[in-house]
């Protein structure tokens, strides 16, 4: 090879590989045949800011929620080869990209290979939300923008927002029972589907600021919020500090030590973060730390109850359930947890609190019914004191139980919510 034919290799080389790198960004859809059940995939690639490659995956046919994907832990790009693996699955793909960079043909490996082909998604092709709503994209802090659905309706507005791991799109049926008489949106939060991750702004009042600032961007004069599971600490966060900005909260199995916290009882994840804070404030702080020693002296004998409770707790779970639990949990749902406050101060604010009690716990323990009785009964304990404790604390609220509904209260239980709600919102001013 002469050195022109040489050098037009080395250029070939080098815009083959430019060319596959910016090619990657985008939407991505594949079909996994897993057994009889064909599973479509969506993966979405953008740029990371310091160069490199960020992803999710999303499974849209597995669950109901449309938005909720997996993080794509690490991306390699060399030349025509790619690989990416998905830490929460325990999975991996490898591929090539095709000559015309329109497919990425390879072997998705999770516990087993399969052959798996990545297709560009075009706006004839890409597969489309079924849900009826339109999406737009609100920003509400510095290079950090939310997802927010608007499902339709008229009315005072009614806004949706979701619990941990999931997006907005987990209302997509729900939403729709409320149309009629609401104007229905839906918020993502940082951190999760198409909304922003930025690597700080996860505590309970910082994600609270976000919401109030999609109502100040869509200009919703005094909505109803609707929270479900740990989107309680939002409502508890504007409930508490701006409690004129909303007409009605409901809490959707939301109502936790997160979102109201018991002084008489304590919660051990609360407790903790507070006690390791005042403990740095010991070792960190002033040479006078008695005010510190003073406050700890009352709060240790009451954490000293909450961990015999905590252990209580664990030597009660099942194996399986427990090996789970003992996961890492991934850095967001993990800064979201530490940045949780106590809140107190709810009762200027009409509330409508659902509770399933106790939880439906599905198959689990179906085979010993004397161990789900007592799992029943640890139920009763944990959440049916703490909705007594919403009850007493909070007497604008009303608070039902759902014996045997599912923490997704919403579905399992779907026409009793309804009911409830409407009848809450036909009662507010």
């Amino acid at each position: 090879m002469n050195f022109r034919a040489l050098w037009l290799a080395v250029l070939g080389l080098l815009l083959g590989t430019s060319l596959y790198g910016q090619d990657l960004a985008g939407d991505w859809q594949a079909t996994l045949q897993a057994g009889n059940q064909p599973l479509r995939l969506i993966v979405k690639f953008k740029r990371a800011d310091n160069g490199g490659w960020t992803g999710a995956m999303y499974s849209i046919d597995q669950g109901s929620d449309w938005g909720a994907g997996t993080a794509i832990g690490s991306i390699t790009l060399q030349g025509a080869q790619m690989k990416f693996v998905v830490d929460g699955i325990r999975g991996t793909y490898e591929g090539k990209f095709t000559s015309d960079a329109s497919s990425i043909e390879g072997t998705w490996t999770q516990r087993q290979p399969l052959p798996l082909v990545l297709r560009r998604a075009t706006p004839e092709t890409a597969w489309k939300d079924p849900a009826s709503h339109t999406i737009q994209f609100v920003t509400v802090d510095k290079n950090v923008k939310l997802e927010v659905l608007d499902f339709g309706g008229s009315g005072r507005p009614l806004v949706f927002l979701a619990g941990l791991g999931n997006t907005a799109h987990v209302f997509d049926k729900f939403a729709a029972r409320f149309t009629s008489t609401h104007h229905v949106y839906g918020i993502t939060r940082r951190g999760f589907g198409d909304s922003s991750a930025p690597p700080d702004g996860y505590a309970a009042d910082r994600l609270g600021d976000d919401v109030l600032a999609v109502l100040d961007a869509l200009k919703l004069t005094r909505p109803v919020l609707a929270g479900h599971s740990i989107a309680g600490q939002e409502l508890s966060s504007i409930a508490s500090r701006h409690p004129d900005r909303v007409a009605g909260l409901v809490y959707l199995d939301a109502g936790y030590p997160y979102a109201f916290y018991n002084a008489e009882r304590g919660d051990f994840g609360l407790d903790l973060l507070e006690l390791r804070r005042k403990l740095d404030q010991m070792v960190n702080g002033p040479v006078d730390s008695r005010p510190t020693i003073k406050e700890l002296l009352v709060d240790l004998p009451r954490f000293e109850r909450n961990l015999q409770a905590r252990q209580k707790e664990l030597d009660s779970m099942p194996p399986a359930m427990l090996a789970t639990a003992s996961g890492s949990q991934p850095s967001v749902p993990r800064a979201i947890m530490a940045g949780a406050q106590k809140y107190t101060n709810l009762s200027s604010v009409p509330i409508l609190a659902i509770y399933a009690l106790p939880h439906d716990l599905g198959p689990l323990l179906a085979n010993d019914p004397a161990a789900r009785a007592a799992r029943e009964a640890q139920d009763q304990e944990t959440t049916g004191v703490q909705a007594a404790a919403f009850e007493k604390g909070v007497p604008s609220a009303r608070v039902i139980r759902l014996p045997h509904a599912n923490h997704y209260v919403f579905r399992s239980n779907e026409d009793d919510v309804v009911r409830e709600m409407n009848a809450f919102l036909v009662g507010l001013k």
